[in-house]
């Protein structure tokens, strides 16, 4: 069942900046507070940035299980709802990473559908791939200040990536945008610091 993708325009947007990797790491737990079965995630930023990071945050404050990487080789990782975790009974995280897949057609042949309703989705280099699986998203980018990020550009953009991984702990800018009827009102996160859009 494909939807219409949602709207190009969004409700909303954010601009957070962070200077540690536990600050992308504790945004992506603020955020998972608000998420709910059927939320729909794409993110974005060149190698290093911390979507894997972010993923992590957004792991523990569901209250899945443990051991969220990169989903790379096997595309799609399902960390189930811990039922004797912090938030029981709550959504599974379904982790894709579309780095390897062209199209939305790619993206349908993994069937995301069987998941996608009674879990929260993170879709890695999803832009332009997954829109159509949900009439509303959270669109999550995160820019490196010494990155391909600080510039604007990345992997989408103009397919240059940045290796270098290592710098954990440097200033990232971390944008996010609601689209569509469930992201009509932005919602209230517990933030330290906060950039402007």
């Amino acid at each position: 069942m494909s939807l219409p993708a949602a709207t190009d325009a969004p409700r909303w947007v954010r601009a957070l900046t962070v200077t540690t990797a536990e600050q992308t790491h504790a945004l992506g737990a603020a955020l998972a507070e608000v998420l709910r079965a059927g939320d729909l995630l794409v993110l974005t930023g060149e190698l290093g940035a911390g979507k894997t990071t972010f993923t992590q945050g957004l792991g523990e404050g569901l209250g899945v299980r443990e051991g969220i990487i990169s989903p790379t080789f096997v595309l799609v990782r399902i960390h189930p709802n811990l039922p004797d975790g912090p938030h029981p009974g709550g959504p599974d995280l379904v982790h894709v990473d579309a780095y390897r897949l062209g199209s939305a057609s790619e993206i349908d042949d993994i069937d995301l559908e069987n998941t996608l309703d009674s879990s929260v989705t993170v879709v890695e280099w999803g832009r332009d791939r997954v829109e159509h699986l949900s009439d509303s998203r959270l669109e999550v980018e995160l820019h490196r200040s010494t990155g391909n990020g600080a510039a604007g550009g990345t992997r989408e953009a103009d397919g240059v990536l940045d290796f270098d991984a290592e710098d954990d702990d440097e200033p990232r800018t971390i944008i996010i945008r609601g689209f569509g009827p469930r992201w009509a009102d932005q919602p209230a996160l517990n933030l330290a610091s906060e950039g402007t859009p």
